[in-house]
Formats: C-alpha cells, sequence, structure tokens
C-alpha cells in the first residue's frame, strides 16, 4: 500500500497533468490526444468518476467532466474543441475500441 506522502505526490502529479490540459494546452484535441495516447480528458474525467464510485460516491458522467474540466462540456466544446477530419474519425474508432471499449 502506497504511503500517505506517495498518495499526496500522485495527487499532485496528477492535479498538474489537469492544468496542463485544462489551461496551458487548451490547444490539444481530445481526438488527437485518443488517437496517440490511447486516452484524453473525457478519460480522465471518466478515470475520477470510477474512483469516486471505488470510494461509494455517487457521480454522473458530466458532473466527472464538469469537476475536471472546470467548465460544462458545452462550454468546453464552444471555446476549444475544433472539427475533427475524416481521417481523424476513423483513428478513433480504432483507438476508441482498443483502449476504451474493450472493457
Amino acid at each position: 500500500m502506497p504511503s500517505q506522502q506517495e498518495i499526496e505526490l500522485q495527487a499532485a502529479a496528477f492535479r498538474r497533468l489537469q492544468k496542463h490540459l485544462m489551461e496551458d494546452r487548451t490547444d490539444v484535441q481530445n481526438i488527437d490526444m485518443m488517437n496517440l495516447a490511447g486516452f484524453c480528458r473525457n478519460c480522465l474525467s471518466r478515470w475520477y468518476q470510477e474512483a469516486a464510485a471505488e470510494q461509494g460516491i455517487d457521480m454522473g458522467k458530466e458532473e466527472a467532466r464538469e469537476l475536471f474540466y472546470g467548465m460544462t462540456m458545452a462550454e468546453w466544446k464552444a471555446n476549444y474543441q475544433t472539427d475533427a477530419s475524416d481521417a481523424q474519425k476513423t483513428a478513433f474508432e480504432t483507438a476508441f475500441a482498443q483502449n476504451v471499449g474493450k472493457g
């Protein structure tokens, strides 16, 4: 079992990753992250929701996304999301099936 210090360091690293994605690199599209890395901001918010459930905390998908994004999904899309190309969409189908759809 990790020590309290290790848990705190992991939490700090997660918060920094969240800040990086939500403030520093809003230009990086979720579809590109999924296609290249096999996860995206939505995955991170889903993992947040799953961790809450493991702790007995009831949290819906939209609530988890808003907590992670710091705004509603509609606001994020309006401010930062760009249209995906057909090639990006095709690659996403494969990446999603390999990384998300397998569970």
